[in-house]
């Protein structure tokens, strides 16, 4: 019994016909082990995740500091807390700090109460700003901030300058790259695998932790000694993980 050919088709029926299945048996013979290559590479993979720390001296110093002015009417207290705030910026800009910024500016009503009852007894103005300066100069320059009108000292933290941060990075990213390698090479080595090929690469983070501030204080009246204030380091951490296939 022979098969029809197809409609349209120029090979004639019989013998001829039964190349067709054979050459689509062929093609997929040579298929399928490809196939079956691409997909156990993709699965065989191990992901390992490596740390890197790099610490840099804490050069610079960022600061908030500002000017509270407590009186019975708003427009008194406002004013004062403006003519004193301006007087702050303009010593700090003499200084040629870095990075000078207004960061907060407020007025609000100061309450007493009495038999539960609440009444207002005046008005408090805050104006704060934040900089930064080298380490060394902090402690003179907070002194002579408070005889220019400062009144609070929000906060203090240590930095290192942009440049040391970013050469901190690097070699941070590359203590995790390293890392991660040598973990993959012992995994590899206990199982009796060879790696291949890094398959993908993620930068987890690399950047320095946020520095802590200093708890506020009141600024005093009249300062005997400079401040001391020391800076310490920065640390810089960073995460990579690799996926290796094998």
């Amino acid at each position: 019994m022979t098969r029809a050919a197809l409609p349209g088709s120029q090979f004639p029926s019989g013998n001829l016909w039964k190349i067709l299945p054979l050459g689509m048996l062929l093609c997929a013979t040579f298929v399928l082990p490809a196939f079956a290559q691409e997909k156990d590479k993709l699965w065989r993979t191990l992901s390992v995740s490596g740390r890197g720390v790099e610490t840099t001296p804490a050069t610079l110093a960022q600061v908030s500091l500002g000017v509270e002015i407590q009186g019975k009417t708003a427009q008194e207290v406002q004013q004062e807390a403006a003519r004193r705030s301006s007087a702050v910026v303009a010593f700090l800009k003499s200084q040629n700090v870095e990075k000078l910024q207004t960061t907060g500016i407020s007025l609000n009503p100061v309450y007493s109460y009495t038999n539960n009852v609440q009444r207002i007894t005046g008005y408090a103005a805050n104006n704060t700003v934040s900089f930064r300066i080298p380490t060394e100069q902090a402690g003179t320059l907070l002194d002579d901030a408070v005889k220019a009108g400062a009144t609070q000292i929000n906060g203090i933290s240590f930095v290192a300058n942009d440049q040391a941060i970013a050469l901190a990075q690097k070699q941070a990213l590359k203590e995790a790259t390293q890392d991660a390698q040598q973990l993959a090479d012992a995994v590899f080595s206990a199982l009796g695998f060879k790696s291949k090929e890094i398959v993908s690469i993620q930068v987890n983070n690399a950047t320095p932790p946020r520095p802590p501030m200093f708890l506020r204080a009141e600024a005093a009246k009249s300062v005997d000694a400079s401040t001391p204030v020391v800076g310490g380091e920065q640390q810089v951490e960073a995460s990579v993980t690799l996926q290796i296939s094998y």
